[in-house]
């Protein structure tokens, strides 16, 4: 595969990954999708030095340094409110990759939960993707602790399987 086939080939695969996670990261539709072009131009003046493993990795790094440039650069043109301020200072526990990961791995836990037959994949989506205690289940649904603490611990089996099939 030529370089050109091989870019064409990144943005096919990878281009939705790419705008997520700089829309997680911007909250805006347009900057997100000229965020996006930049980290393939980008990702395209690298191409040849780059040896063709790690891709979506590759791709994810840059996006977030694309994205944390835009953000200090629109930073230094806003003042910040008091409400802006104390939100910043919590969302500053985690680092964009830190939350770029997390984000990842939840949808990981969403997708193999629907793969579950009901009622294992409403309990191990409370579970496991909500992070509700089993309490508190029992309390949201009515059901009965016990009766949910097995159908958990058979979701628990489940998915199991399913990553060791996957992995």
């Amino acid at each position: 595969m030529n370089q050109e086939e091989y870019f064409e080939y990144l943005i096919d695969h990878f281009q939705n990954l790419v705008y997520s996670i700089c829309y997680n990261s911007v909250g805006n539709r347009f900057d997100a999708e000229d965020l996006t072009q930049e980290v393939f131009l980008s990702a395209y003046k690298k191409l040849s030095e780059f040896d063709r493993n790690y891709e979506k990795a590759w791709l994810g790094k840059i996006a977030v340094n694309k994205c944390l440039d835009f953000l200090k650069q629109a930073g230094r043109r806003t003042i910040p409110t008091n409400d802006t301020y104390f939100l910043e200072l919590q969302s500053e526990d985690k680092s964009p990759e830190e939350n770029y990961l997390v984000q990842e791995s939840k949808q990981q836990v969403y997708h193999i939960c629907q793969q579950l037959a009901s009622p294992y994949n409403e309990i191990a989506l409370e579970h496991y993707y909500y992070e509700l205690s089993v309490q508190d289940i029992a309390a949201k649904t009515g059901k009965n602790i016990k009766t949910l603490q097995t159908q958990l611990y058979r979701s628990k089996a489940m998915i199991k399987k399913i990553l060791e099939r996957s992995g």
